[in-house]
């Protein structure tokens, strides 16, 4: 049960009604996580919604930009969020046991983007500098540095709302993870 308060969406106003507006328009419904950041914050849901726009924007197929978010929400413990992306990411073409495997850190069988997500995990999971042949083997694999660039920036908004999830509870409104 989620332990941060949330107003009811429809009696939102100002900057926040806006917000939750866009968002309804976009996903047909305001997800809890959004509904608590803009209760208490609409600068930061702004934020977090400009983040995602420049992500759509960004140097990295959709699908790879799930599978960074799922990646980082299963290091974290996020189960918001690995429910979230989960439905998300095959809403832009992961098969369901490709984000059990994301979320497991198992080869997909796409070289590529498995060579992204051992990637993502080191750095999500590691602290201090990157060692030189991590960077590397991404780069090998046939990321430019500025898809690089835009995968930490992924990591960065995910981990945003892996936080709020983290310590709210959120209560989780999407479908059940498999």
């Amino acid at each position: 049960m989620s332990r941060l308060s949330q107003i009811n969406v429809n009696e939102a106003t100002g900057a926040t009604a806006d917000l939750f507006a866009a968002i309804k328009k976009a996903a047909g419904k305001v997800p809890n996580a959004y509904a608590t950041i803009g209760t208490h914050s609409p600068a930061a849901l702004g934020a977090t919604l400009n983040g995602d726009a420049v992500l759509a924007k960004s140097s990295l197929d959709k699908a790879d930009v799930e599978a960074i978010k799922l990646a980082v929400s299963e290091l974290a413990g996020c189960d918001y969020c690995a429910a979230a992306h989960t439905l998300v990411g095959k809403m832009v073409g992961l098969s369901q046991k490709e984000t059990q495997q994301i979320r497991a850190g198992e080869a997909t069988g796409n070289a590529k983007r498995d060579a992204l997500v051992r990637f993502v995990r080191h750095v999500a999971g590691s602290t201090g500098t990157i060692d030189a042949a991590r960077l590397n083997e991404v780069r090998e694999a046939g990321y430019s540095e500025a898809q690089v660039i835009d995968t930490l920036f992924a990591m960065s908004v995910i981990n945003f709302t892996n936080l709020v999830n983290r310590v709210n509870d959120t209560t989780i409104d999407f479908p059940a993870l498999v």
